[in-house]
């Protein structure tokens, strides 16, 4: 587990956001697997999710969030210096999908990498984009966190299909010079607690055969109950350890924006911090789980919400697959 305390600051100067137009409710999951409205909402929260069409990759996804953040930070595409692409939906195994990314954008000037910290993935992803830009090795990072994940989830599998959506956000992030900014990163993993959330085959220890087709080893995998378990009490030690580093105390903290895995656990996470849920931003009801495009989306909602204003000191939470954790603190 890594902590730092960035002596520069970085900080976001363009956000962007993008969810499919179709839209699936617990109603509509009705009618696919054996499932209820009530049976949803009690346990998750969520009322509908995004869909993105067959022919839709998360590079397309992302690029449209993409381009309206860096239409946000009043900047053009050739002026970003490296993107990075949080995913664990790439186009494809390689190359990768911040690659396909970069040249759907006209990023042209730009290097670019995946990382797959899978629902930790954005703020995995901004901890890294701030060291390129404290130290001033890169001027303008593109974070871009996109999922197709709907192309991932087996369809015959109720106590799944139902949680996860599609989406993407983006994120400009360059170094700033006033007291706003990203104060603290906390960023964490446990490899054994692999077995617990994954996609088993498709990759070098499970390649694609007609066993493993025949056996649905290429769809996500879950053990909800001890995922449950180990997601709040990481996300209220990431919460925590970023606040501490900070220099400040929960109470605060003006917006909570937390993974929106299922209502459920933004819930306990809350009542362990002690954070009143009015300071907390919440839209799984209307996305599901969209991983690692999770906390970008709700951000860039709460800021054009109003919810986050200038000078608002904002904790951004998740954990995901792997297990990782992470949480990041900024002074909007």
């Amino acid at each position: 587990m890594k902590k730092h305390t960035f002596t520069g600051k970085a900080s976001i100067v363009g956000l962007g956001y993008y969810v499919p137009p179709k839209v699936v409710t617990n109603h509509d999951m009705e009618k696919i697997v054996d499932t209820t409205d009530e049976w949803i909402t009690t346990r998750t929260g969520i009322k509908e999710r995004r869909i993105a069409e067959a022919d839709i990759a998360s590079s397309d996804l992302g690029k449209e969030a993409a381009m309206r953040a860096i239409k946000d930070a009043g900047i053009t595409p050739e002026d970003i210096d490296l993107i990075i692409v949080a995913t664990i939906s790439p186009d494809m195994v390689f190359p990768s999908t911040a690659c396909v990314l970069q040249e759907k954008i006209g990023a042209k000037n730009a290097s670019a990498f995946d990382i797959n910290a899978a629902c930790s993935g954005f703020p995995y992803a901004l901890t890294v984009a701030s060291q390129f830009v404290v130290t001033g090795f890169y001027k303008y990072v593109l974070i871009v966190a996109a999922e197709a994940l709907t192309h991932l989830v087996d369809w015959q599998d109720r106590s799944t299909c139902v949680l996860f959506g599609d989406g993407a956000g983006a994120a400009v992030v360059t170094n700033c010079n006033d007291g706003d900014g990203l104060y603290a990163s906390y960023i964490g993993s446990d490899g054994g607690c692999v077995d617990l959330l994954k996609m088993p085959a498709g990759g070098s220890a499970l390649p694609a055969t007609h066993q493993t087709v025949d056996e649905r080893l290429h769809y996500l995998k879950m053990a909800g109950n001890e995922v449950f378990k180990i997601a709040v009490r990481t996300m209220e030690k990431a919460a925590r350890e970023a606040i501490a580093m900070a220099g400040l105390k929960v109470s605060d903290v003006d917006c909570l924006v937390p993974h929106q895995a299922n209502m459920r656990i933004i819930k306990a996470v809350c009542d362990r911090l002690e954070i009143p849920m009015e300071k907390v931003f919440v839209n799984v009801n209307r996305y599901g789980n969209m991983s690692g495009a999770s906390t970008i989306v709700a951000l860039c909602e709460a800021v054009e919400q109003g919810v986050i204003k200038k000078g608002s000191v904002v904790v951004i939470a998740a954990f995901g697959a792997g297990f990782t954790w992470g949480a990041n603190l900024i002074k909007w």
